[in-house]
């Protein structure tokens, strides 16, 4: 059970994710999204190629959202965002009416030993969340 200040900080983080991604889905609701998106390689030459797809990149580190970023500005293209977040609470976060279209892992971090289970991204837990919100024959 969280409590106290750590629940006021995933709140204050679940409101700040929902204002940025509130203008992303002013238009929209389908999405292709990417965990760990990293410096924005993949995502950028992704989105590139489907101009008509919204895409949302996420990932822990500021320092690499700020790359990915620039690396989008370059390429002028407005159907690419990326957001500092963690990979639970952007689910959380997103509006009723999002679905994900397509989902990329690309390289998840392995955390290879037994007792690491519970750090893995991909569990049972994790993909029936992005199964709530995943869209039906995009």
């Amino acid at each position: 059970m969280i409590t106290g200040a750590y629940a006021e900080l995933l709140e204050e983080r679940r409101r700040l994710l929902r204002d940025a991604l509130a203008p992303v889905f002013s238009s929209s609701t389908d999405f292709v999204c990417e965990i760990g998106s990293g410096h924005g390689h993949f995502l950028t030459a992704y989105a590139t190629a489907h101009l008509d797809s919204v895409c949302v990149g996420i990932d822990l580190v500021g320092e690499r959202i700020e790359r990915a970023c620039r690396k989008r500005n370059r390429a002028r293209l407005t159907n690419l965002h990326f957001l500092r977040a963690d990979a639970r609470l952007f689910l959380e976060s997103l509006p009723a009416v999002a679905r994900i279209c397509a989902l990329f892992i690309l390289f998840p971090d392995p955390w290879p030993k037994l007792r690491h289970h519970k750090h893995r991204i991909v569990q049972p837990d994790f993909l029936d969340a992005i199964a709530t919100r995943a869209a039906v024959g995009c």
